[in-house]
């Protein structure tokens, strides 16, 4: 470990499997006491769930209609190869970013660095202990980049907890030299308004822009004050990374009034979170285009010039997205999938109460072509396997499987494992692979299952909450054009145009 300072119902019987795991030694090395993980950014406690919902998963799992308890089934087409279990950073794995033959994880307690060189036997290279949720990760060249989104009493990896009503309270991006895997350095902090949840990498050759997601501001927040209706832009110099500054906040909601011009959510919208920022956004430079999954809105504009983003359409689905959380492009740029995470990834949404085309992903066309552009939606898909009431699961992260003339993508569901379903399509998904494990629990709902599920080199590699690092084989004539395709690069949400 290396410690820092500043510097579903029916039946499923196919491809039952063991769990495969193997505890990796981390990389040790002489630190400073102080950095220990911080309880404040483990994850809740279980929630209790009614007698009768526990009982209805265990009659499940007796009956064949869910996975046991730990226990793994996946279709016929997709192998388990290999399973690393967190070590010594003990939060919440989050997302993955890729590099050559390196793996980078994301922890709400730091971050983790594996090499994969042999997919099938992972090796860990480095844990950093820097705690700060969520630790959103991303990689171009010699940088790293993780997010913090809590209130912590300074930018150092030895910061504690503090609340967000202090001044002196900080929240924002990190940036780390990892031109030597075993031993990243921390090179520089930038405050940004109401932290960071998320960011998204615009790289160029001399400079790296980063767009900052955040929401949630609060008038007793002196950093994070209403309105906060757009977006936080970093400038990060390749060969001055310590001179990383803000460089604009471009507003992509305009609008009077105290929130600004998103979705006002509740009660005009009853169940819609109100617009205050941006959840997730994904970036495809080859087109200069951008999808923003923003709470209450969804919307397209142009990143032409990097600095100030313009929005092009948006769209609201005012009865079924409760929170627009990630969006990804098609490989020919003319669709854009949006995930809802219901109940914010820390509920049971996977059920016949919660229904098909809630928690789901939305699939939308793009009609026209630059500023004229539409959203047009198609369709929702959600994966077809009920999940137990004690299993928090909804749409979460995925990515495009690179195959010219299909749409095809990986995506993780929490506890509702990982899907590989075909939106070629727009108005007929289907899923056609799937992985996942039984319930956590059958008393209570504890939070795991896959966070990110992404396709890289030939591999899915999947981050679970609770059970590790995951790698997955896909065998399908649908997706076997996609092993010849190879990156020295991934951060999902700065999207490659494979093929050019």
């Amino acid at each position: 470990m290396i410690l820092l300072r500043d510097s579903r119902t029916r039946r499923r019987r196919l491809g039952v499997a063991a769990v495969a795991g193997g505890l990796l030694a981390a990389l040790l090395t002489a630190a400073p006491a102080g950095a220990i993980p911080d309880p404040g950014d483990s994850p809740a406690d279980g929630k209790e769930v009614s007698r009768s919902d526990q009982a209805e998963a265990r009659k499940a799992i007796e009956s064949g209609e869910i996975p046991a308890q730990d226990e793994i089934v996946h279709s016929d087409n997709i192998k388990h190869v290999a399973n690393i279990p967190k070590d010594v950073l003990p939060g919440t794995n989050s997302d993955l970013a890729f590099q050559g033959r390196y793996a980078f994880a994301g922890n709400y307690d730091g971050f983790r660095i594996f090499d994969i060189s042999n997919p099938k036997a992972p090796k860990t290279v480095a844990q950093v202990l820097c705690p700060g949720s969520q630790n959103d990760i991303s990689v171009s060249g010699d940088l790293l980049f993780l997010s913090t989104d809590s209130s912590r009493s300074d930018s150092s990896c030895n910061s504690t907890t503090q609340p967000a009503t202090e001044k002196s309270s900080w929240e924002g991006m990190k940036v780390f030299d990892i031109s030597d895997k075993r031993n990243p350095r921390y090179v520089a902090a930038v405050e940004t308004a109401c932290g960071s949840h998320t960011h998204t990498l615009v790289p160029e050759r001399k400079n790296v822009y980063i767009y900052v997601s955040s929401y949630s501001p609060n008038a007793a927040y002196p950093d994070c004050q209403p309105p906060h209706d757009g977006i936080s832009v970093i400038k990060v110099p390749r060969k001055a990374p310590h001179k990383a500054a803000l460089v604009g906040f471009p507003v992509l909601f305009p609008g009077e009034g105290p929130d600004g011009g998103g979705n006002p959510g509740g009660p005009t919208n009853p169940g819609v979170s109100k617009t205050t920022g941006c959840h997730d956004i994904t970036v495809l430079p080859s087109k200069d285009l951008a999808a923003g999954a923003c709470m209450g809105d969804g919307i397209l504009f142009s990143i032409k010039n990097p600095e100030r983003p313009r929005v092009i359409d948006r769209v609201q689905d005012n009865v079924n997205f409760a929170f627009w959380h990630s969006a990804t492009f098609n490989q020919r740029a003319d669709k854009v999938v949006f995930t809802d995470e219901l109940g914010g990834g820390g509920g049971a949404t996977c059920n016949a109460e919660i229904g098909p085309n809630r928690g789901a992903d939305g699939i939308y066309d793009i009609i026209g072509k630059g500023d004229r552009s539409k959203l047009v939606f198609r369709s929702y898909f959600k994966i077809p396997r009920h999940q137990a009431d004690t299993e928090n699961c909804v749409a979460h992260n995925g990515s495009i499987i690179p195959v010219r003339g299909r749409d095809l993508m990986v995506q993780a569901w929490y506890q509702g494992g990982v899907s590989v379903w075909d939106f070629t399509n727009s108005a007929k998904p289907k899923e056609i692979a799937y992985f996942e494990r039984g319930p956590l629990t059958t008393d209570r709902i504890v939070t795991g299952g896959s966070w990110s599920a992404y396709y890289y080199n030939g591999y899915i590699y999947s981050n679970d909450i609770a059970k590790g690092f995951d790698v997955l084989k896909i065998d399908d004539r649908r997706t076997d054009p996609a092993r010849w395709v190879h990156l020295r690069e991934l951060n999902v949400q700065t999207q490659p145009d494979y093929f050019d």
